[in-house]
């Protein structure tokens, strides 16, 4: 682990962080960093506190810097980039509950939906403490996702059923009236003249408006006995 070391030069060294290119307000916080660490221990707790507040101290670092620095991958420290001080700490309340016991049953869904609508800005730690207080289970996050997902309770879910704004617009009938309408009053006028449909509704008139004289005549049948050839008849 890179925050194992001695000193302040080979905390740094060991993270592949040059210190002749950091300016002097971030060998500052970093010094400030080591000496916290030295004196708190390189625990889950105390670097998780350390990476956000350095993540969000505007110092100028990249992120994949201060995972190097903190000995925590890079896609942690940027998923940590997102998260309040609140869920900070939830998750670090979380991690103390143990291993995750119970399992969320079907029973469960009604009074979920009902926290999540009373709450609407309550984030998944928020719902995990409910839970836990409600029914004493204590879940991952990654099996509350499931059961969010599997009854429609996951945001996706729940933005999809909200009426859109222009489906009320699409619903609403059409304020020109159309030819239907128009000929459905013209009905219900008694004595009224029906309007004449438009010439394209017509049939376009017969190119040939006789039949062809060139065609052969139809055959009348089987010709008459006087023209049959004759036949004879054996014995």
């Amino acid at each position: 682990m890179a925050t194992a070391a001695s000193t302040f030069a080979a905390w740094l060294q060991d993270s592949a962080v040059p210190e002749a290119r950091l300016t002097a307000p971030q060998c500052a916080v970093l010094e400030a960093a080591f000496r916290f660490l030295q004196q708190r221990g390189h625990d889950y707790f105390s670097r998780r506190l350390l990476s956000h507040f350095l993540l969000h101290a505007q110092t100028g670092l990249k992120v994949a810097q201060i995972a190097r620095l903190l000995g925590v991958s890079r896609s942690a420290a940027s998923a940590q980039q997102g998260l309040s001080s609140k869920e900070v700490v939830q998750a670090a309340h979380q991690r103390l509950a143990g291993r995750a016991h119970g399992k969320l049953l079907p029973r469960f869904a009604g009074a979920i939906a009902q926290f999540l609508g009373e709450h609407p800005e309550a984030t998944r730690y928020d719902l995990l403490d409910f839970i836990r207080r409600a029914w004493g289970v204590s879940v991952s996050r990654m099996a509350l996702h499931r059961f969010l997902k599997k009854y429609g309770l996951d945001q996706a879910s729940r933005v999809a059923a909200l009426p859109m704004p222009g489906a009320a617009a699409a619903a609403a009938p059409a304020t020109e009236p159309t030819a239907a309408l128009v000929l459905a009053a013209a009905l219900r006028t008694e004595g009224a003249p029906l309007p004449r449909p438009p010439q394209e509704f017509f049939l376009p008139p017969p190119s040939t408006p006789a039949p062809s004289c060139s065609c052969p005549e139809p055959s009348t049948g089987w010709p008459s006995p006087g023209t049959a050839s004759p036949m004879t008849t054996a014995r």
